[in-house]
């Protein structure tokens, strides 16, 4: 196996997760991934408000990259006219691009993975003003938002893999399996787990190898 430079990955975490967070719960995934992988973490800039029931820890730096809901609330599921935040979150990894890239790969979490997906549309339609070589959606999907259907008009030449558990519960999995759809150069890794990124023996293989096909055709 080659022992080329690592891929430099920029790291989009889920909603309700920050850079630290997000560094925290992919402890397992990092450590499989090393030798192939640098990871970039980076903070949205949007300030998720607590949860309405108080459940929230007072210490919390809760954060989303948009909301569709007028109560600055987001739902994987909710139809919306609003997409708020998200032209900020965009500006946001522009700056991010500009001052630690260029990136080999970007990788996305839940709100994280369906921004991802919108990232790889903006890129192929020329609106990106950064780029990336592949993507990996860990629990993606569609966003409802109006004003991010005209994203999802054309498929998706890049190359993705696309991680998704049979039992989540955040994502159904007819979620994530909506999107792959929109991909021409899809890897699939299915998982028996639920909303995390699975980090086993059996998933180390895929990451692995496509990992490696994305260093091999860098060189």
């Amino acid at each position: 196996m080659s022992c080329g430079k690592p891929l430099k990955v920029l790291m989009i975490h889920g909603y309700r997760q920050n850079a630290t967070t997000s560094r925290e719960k992919s402890g397992a995934f990092r450590k499989m991934t090393k030798r192939h992988l640098e990871p970039v973490f980076v903070s949205a800039p949007l300030v998720v408000p607590p949860r309405a029931d108080g459940s929230t820890p007072a210490d919390a730096d809760e954060r989303g990259w948009w909301f569709s809901s007028a109560d600055q609330s987001f739902a994987a599921s909710q139809k919306s006219e609003l997409c708020a935040g998200f032209e900020e979150s965009l500006a946001v990894l522009r700056e991010v691009a500009e001052r630690e890239g260029p990136f080999d790969g970007v990788l996305g979490f839940s709100q994280g993975a369906a921004l991802v997906g919108l990232l790889c549309a903006l890129q192929q339609r020329q609106e990106l003003e950064w780029s990336f070589r592949f993507a990996i959606l860990v629990a993606g999907f569609r966003s409802r938002s109006a004003p991010h259907q005209k994203l999802y008009e054309e498929r998706i030449e890049l190359p993705t893999l696309h991680v998704y558990g049979d039992n989540d519960q955040v994502i159904p999995r007819e979620m994530s399996e909506d999107l792959v759809q929109l991909y021409s150069n899809a890897t699939v890794l299915r998982h028996a787990g639920g909303h995390h990124i699975p980090a086993s023996g059996k998933e180390k293989p895929v990451y692995l190898q496509f990992l490696e096909s994305m260093r091999s055709a860098a060189s």
